[in-house]
């Protein structure tokens, strides 16, 4: 009877450890598709930091008077470069860094809607070339960020989904931090509202 006994207690603790090993690659696993999406955010708002420069300049020839929009839109960036790049990698398991880093690209792209609503005052600059091209990239890479952001948001979502489903919510507290909660990109405040359009 002892015999079954210890075999039983022994058959539980293999199944415990193998549910523990399975929760915990699962979770490694998931981690790595978030991070992996993250990096793909982080190359699209990158793309755009990389735009700006080039924008502002070619606008700045034509718009020369427009200088309050200019300091936005060079200001905006320069507060999205101050995220130190050791300071990224915490970004996705830290909710008020990431708070942060959202407010921040958010201001920048407040910035460049503003911009782009001045050079409407502007026929001739719209029909350059270079403007032209410099927009439809702007445009391209704001629709990759949204796409990018999307994907991470799936991305966070299945990785909490499995850390707060049983018995994957047990084995999580056995790793500390390694394993927080991802947070989610949401709406720009404000986006609830629908914009005023007046002619």
């Amino acid at each position: 009877m002892g015999k079954w006994l210890g075999l039983g207690v022994l058959a539980v603790l293999v199944i415990f450890g193998l549910s523990i090993a399975g929760s915990y690659n699962s979770l490694v696993s998931l981690d790595q598709a978030v991070q992996s999406q993250w990096g793909q955010v982080e190359n699209v708002y990158q793309r755009r930091m990389d735009l700006v420069p080039n924008l502002v300049e070619t606008v700045k020839g034509a718009a020369a008077f427009e200088k309050d929009t200019f300091t936005a839109v060079t200001e905006a960036r320069s507060r999205v470069g101050q995220i130190a790049p050791g300071a990224m990698d915490k970004v996705i398991n830290d909710p008020a860094a990431f708070e942060k880093f959202q407010s921040s690209q958010d201001a920048l792209s407040s910035a460049l809607s503003r911009l782009l609503v001045v050079v409407e005052k502007y026929p001739e600059l719209k029909a350059t070339q270079n403007f032209r091209d410099l927009q439809a990239q702007l445009e391209g890479t704001e629709n990759r960020i949204a796409v990018e952001r999307m994907r991470y948001n799936q991305a966070a979502q299945a990785f909490n989904t499995k850390r707060n489903s049983f018995p994957t919510v047990l084995v999580v507290g056995f790793f500390g931090g390694r394993f927080n909660e991802k947070p989610y990109f949401k709406a720009q405040a404000g986006a609830e509202q629908a914009p005023r359009v007046k002619f």
